[in-house]
């Protein structure tokens, strides 16, 4: 008994694992995600095109959202090194845009899954019961 318990904790461990791995964004679909927002707010993107820039970005931390000071004014840059090989330098303005935008795109993610967690209640309930319920 104890030995059934413990087996069925451990499978069910495990599959809360694996979901969580399936539910997680790869790099590349962060990129692909966040990089549109930042063009939309105003972010500059520079190209690593050459060799020189090429070897500048590498050690740079990839898909973070860094910034600096210079002359007592913020500039935001978040480096893609790996997808579009490129850096997008911002201004504390285009921060706040992108922020906003953030702040949009996860209401409406948020919509969207009420959205379908309401139809999908909504199409249960239309459901007859199981058949060996008569």
């Amino acid at each position: 008994m104890a030995r059934t318990f413990l087996f069925g904790t451990c499978l069910m461990l495990a599959a809360a694992i694996g979901a969580c791995a399936l539910f997680q964004e790869s790099p590349e679909q962060r990129a692909k995600r966040i990089e549109p927002m930042l063009s939309a707010a105003g972010f500059h993107m520079i190209p690593a095109d050459n060799d020189q820039k090429v070897s500048a970005i590498q050690p740079l931390p990839p898909l973070r959202m860094r910034y600096y000071a210079k002359n007592g004014k913020l500039t935001y840059w978040f480096a893609d090194r790996d997808y579009c090989h490129c850096v997008f330098v911002g201004d504390e303005a285009a921060y706040q845009r992108y922020e906003n935008l953030k702040i949009q795109n996860q209401l409406a993610q948020q919509q969207e899954m009420t959205a379908e967690e309401n139809e999908q209640a909504a199409e249960q309930m239309m459901m007859p019961p199981p058949f060996f319920w008569y």
